[in-house]
């Protein structure tokens, strides 16, 4: 792989010569333009990744995925932080201690919840599976800022643990910001809660029936229990 400059550089100049201004407006639009488009779908995109990498290769180690990655994180079009993360997700599994650092700076910057789910439900829920000694500086942490995406973030890292959830980790959490208004907030506090009810149903439900959730909150959690009954 050529340095990570030259290979971003390439790679970069790659997808904008396959733009598709007649979709980029549309995909900007519903992600409330917050963020401009190449106007490249997740089908095509992937192909293009795909195409790229196998003519340049990939990330060799540690070291030069971070910089791929914070340098395609820095690119104002969309595509790049959804290539950022497949680069991620195609390095899952050798996560390296260090990780954790990188990925906390990618929750707070261009956050929205298109980068911030992956983010936190994939990446930081593998890593902090790996390094669950992490969990005290990180997560912990994350539920006290005053980043709503952090906080986001610790009420979804355990998305994927089923049997494995730290329930008492997990309930804490959601008193801390069962308060909130905000939509974030309160949707990633039902969506945790849902996906924790395909373990534990009964835990849910005493949870929700006894704690003073926002109605978003309420519903989410309880949608395919009470679709069950």
């Amino acid at each position: 792989m050529k340095e990570p400059v030259a290979y971003v550089a390439e790679l970069t100049a790659w997808f904008r010569s396959h733009a598709r201004p007649d979709q980029a407006i549309a995909m900007s639009a519903y992600m409330k333009n917050r963020y401009p488009f190449l106007g490249i779908k997740t089908p095509e995109r992937n192909l293009l990744l795909k195409a790229f990498v196998q003519a340049q290769g990939k990330p060799e180690n540690e070291q030069h995925l971070e910089q791929v990655v914070k340098l395609l994180w820095a690119q104002p079009e969309r595509e790049f932080q959804n290539v950022a993360m497949s680069f991620l997700d195609t390095h899952g599994k050798r996560t390296e201690e260090s990780r954790i650092q990188l990925l906390e700076s990618l929750i707070v910057d261009k956050s929205w919840w298109d980068t911030v789910d992956f983010l936190a439900g994939n990446a930081a829920g593998s890593y902090l599976a790996h390094y669950p000694e992490q969990i005290e500086f990180y997560p912990e942490q994350w539920i006290l800022s005053d980043n709503l995406w952090l906080r986001r973030s610790a009420i979804l890292y355990q998305l994927g643990y089923k049997q494995l959830t730290n329930e008492e980790r997990l309930f804490r959490f959601i008193r801390l910001c069962r308060h909130e208004k905000e939509f974030f907030i309160a949707k990633a506090i039902g969506w945790a809660l849902r996906q924790y009810a395909r373990i534990k149903p009964d835990a849910v439900r005493a949870f929700a029936a006894n704690e003073s959730l926002q109605p978003l909150s309420k519903r989410e959690a309880l949608k395919h229990l009470t679709q069950s009954r």
